[in-house]
């Protein structure tokens, strides 16, 4: 049995409580418009941890170790320590000139 609903001006739509209910939509669930031969299909975009594998590969990249990657992260906390220092002795030589 289908239902009816209508589009507001700004485009939005209602999704009525029985389908709310029937597909487990809660407040902020992302939902999916599939649109084929004049068709529109909605579903709710629920990702499973499998939906993400791959996803921050690049071809040509050689994948690194965890020790390489805290490295990595122990010179950027490093550098960014320096910038605040930097940034810290600018204000106040700044403020000591005023």
């Amino acid at each position: 049995m289908g239902m009816i609903g209508s589009v507001t001006s700004k485009g939005q739509t209602t999704i009525p409580k029985e389908v709310r209910d029937q597909l487990g939509l809660q407040t902020g669930t992302r939902i999916e418009w599939i649109v084929e031969g004049g068709k529109a299909t909605v579903r709710p975009r629920k990702l499973r941890a499998v939906d993400l594998a791959g996803i921050l590969h690049r071809p040509g990249m050689k994948p690194v170790s965890v020790e390489e990657m805290d490295k990595a992260i122990g010179r950027a906390v490093a550098e960014d320590d320096e910038r605040i220092k930097r940034e810290w002795n600018d204000a106040f030589a700044k403020e000591k000139r005023r």
